[in-house]
């Protein structure tokens, strides 16, 4: 836990005092709440470690399936409206804004499959962004925000959707 809260104190540009990260950052209350319901999951304590993540994500705006795999040092910024899927597999000192998701593709017969995203270590994923399906993101890339990644991102690459463009222009726009 005192590892957990020196990264976030390292990794918020604001340098939140010890208490602070204790008692006001929903990433890491998350974060802490899920390697106690990721353990009762283990212990095939399913119903129990389901409570808990509903709980964690009511408390904290933050989702995450106690099946879920997470390494160390995870920091969640902000937080708000993140979801990781049940097969999620997360590396070490991995950044995650708010809105991210994790999620599967919604197939049926993906069901007692690997169908969520497995992200590399040291990995930065941008606020919205979306990472669907059995995708890799490897070591050290980043995901802008807002991209939808369906395909295995390289190590070290930089992946962004297209810039935004105007689709319809009204010159003389009234209200």
């Amino acid at each position: 836990m005192l590892e957990l809260i020196r990264h976030y104190q390292k990794q918020d540009p604001v340098r939140p005092s010890f208490w602070e990260v204790i008692l006001v950052y929903p990433g890491f209350h998350a974060t802490l709440l899920h390697r106690i319901s990721h353990r009762l999951w283990q212990l095939k304590l399913r119903l129990l470690s389901r409570v808990l993540a509903h709980f964690t994500r009511w408390i904290t705006g933050i989702e995450i399936h106690p099946a879920a795999q997470i390494g160390n040092n995870l920091f969640i910024d902000h937080g708000m409206g993140v979801v990781i899927g049940e097969t999620t597999i997360i590396g070490n000192n991995v950044t995650i804004f708010h809105g991210v998701t994790l999620g599967g593709l919604g197939i049926p017969s993906t069901a007692n499959s690997k169908r969520h995203p497995t992200i590399g270590d040291n990995v930065i994923l941008g606020a919205g962004a979306k990472i669907l399906g059995n995708t890799t993101i490897y070591a050290n890339a980043k995901v802008a925000p807002n991209a939808v990644v369906m395909q295995d991102v390289p190590a070290y690459a930089t992946i962004s959707q297209p810039p935004s463009r105007i689709v319809k222009y009204v010159d003389d726009w009234v209200i």
